[in-house]
């Protein structure tokens, strides 16, 4: 995964790549955006669990939108917003945003998606692991795992200078 912010305009709000890695970190969701099956713009806020490598997973149900927007052009982004500072009387907003570029991928094997699942167990629901284990072991059958493999991603910031 590269990080490239060569194609930012503003060279002054460049967000550093650690921030950007650990927004995907600990950002509780993302927005994943796709073209449908109708060559349409499609995007959703999606909960999603890094592997800590070049690589997010989504939970899912086992058909939808979703899914076909995938089936049809597997290539999305991944948008995370991380903090935000409206200043209405300053006419602005502060504010850090990273945006990664990947491929999307379905149809995994058992074993990573079930890997995949206890990455959001783990993330999302950490005080509750024995009972999310049973819960993913028991809605395995009714649980699609995206996998996002991410190829490049570039982040942006806006801070004031404090006063």
């Amino acid at each position: 995964m590269k990080y490239i912010n060569e194609t930012i305009r503003r060279r002054d709000r460049l967000l550093d790549e650690e921030r950007a890695i650990q927004l995907l970190q600990t950002a509780e969701y993302g927005i994943l955006s796709m073209i449908d099956e109708d060559g349409m713009p499609y995007a959703i806020p999606v909960n999603h669990v890094w592997n800590g490598r070049d690589s997010i997973y989504i939970h899912c149900a086992p058909e939808g939108k979703k899914l076909r927007a995938i089936a049809h052009c597997p290539n999305v982004t991944f948008c995370i917003v991380g903090r935000v500072n409206l200043l209405p009387g300053k006419f602005t907003t502060e504010y850090e945003s990273v945006l990664f570029f990947g491929k999307a991928h379905t149809s995994l094997p058992e074993e990573e998606r079930m890997n995949a699942l206890h990455l959001l167990i783990d993330k999302l629901s950490p005080n509750f692991k024995a009972l999310g284990d049973q819960y993913a072991r028991k809605s395995f059958h009714r649980t699609e795992i995206i996998r996002v493999d991410f190829t490049a991603f570039s982040g942006k910031q806006k801070r004031l200078p404090s006063p």
